[in-house]
């Protein structure tokens, strides 16, 4: 396994050019295409991914701490399956769609600007996450901590509160009825 420190990487189409197995430091990987590629196994510590493509990738225990992803396209991605060990990811303007964090610890995650149409957050631990202004269209929470989190600009979203931890969650006026879907009530 190599070790790679502060290395930009800038339009590399990782789909035809293998990225070496190994452990990435301060990288950053700027309009890169990684889609349907195996990551498994690597390492990734305090990295940038911008305007990049990983739908598709296989993250059998890859590691992401301190990973910010800007303007990324990461449809299908299981989250879950990547190493527990400091994981720490943060989201800006990113399409997410179909992706999974089953079992994720998220502790303060941010998600900004994101469509997460179809996520699954089913009993991840997401104290103290802004969605801010993102999609959660048919977003998945059962069993999810939701405490402390805010969703005062999120949108499209449906949580049952009897199913889910949310104690100090913010809500805005205007959400609060997907709190209330499960009822089949008109609020006007």
């Amino acid at each position: 396994m190599i070790y790679i420190e502060n290395e930009k990487f800038e339009k590399t189409d990782f789909s035809t050019i293998k990225l070496a197995k190994g452990e990435y430091d301060n990288c950053l990987f700027d309009h890169c295409n990684f889609e349907n590629t195996d990551l498994s196994g690597n390492i990734f510590s305090e990295c940038a991914f911008i305007g990049s493509n990983l739908s598709m990738v296989k993250l059998v225990q890859t590691t992401f701490r301190e990973v910010n992803f800007k303007d990324c396209k990461l449809l299908g991605l299981h989250f879950e399956d990547c190493s527990k060990l400091l994981f720490k990811v943060d989201f800006e303007n990113c399409m997410m769609n179909l992706s999974s964090f089953y079992k994720c610890n998220l502790k303060k995650v941010v998600f900004k600007k994101c469509c997460l149409q179809e996520v699954d957050f089913t009993e991840a631990y997401l104290t103290g996450a802004m969605f801010q202004d993102s999609d959660l269209y048919k977003a998945i929470f059962d069993h999810t901590i939701l405490d402390k989190a805010d969703l005062r600009t999120a949108y499209h979203y449906s949580i049952d509160p009897a199913m889910n931890s949310m104690k100090k969650a913010r809500f805005s006026i205007s959400g609060i009825s997907g709190l209330l879907d499960k009822y089949d009530i008109e609020i006007e």
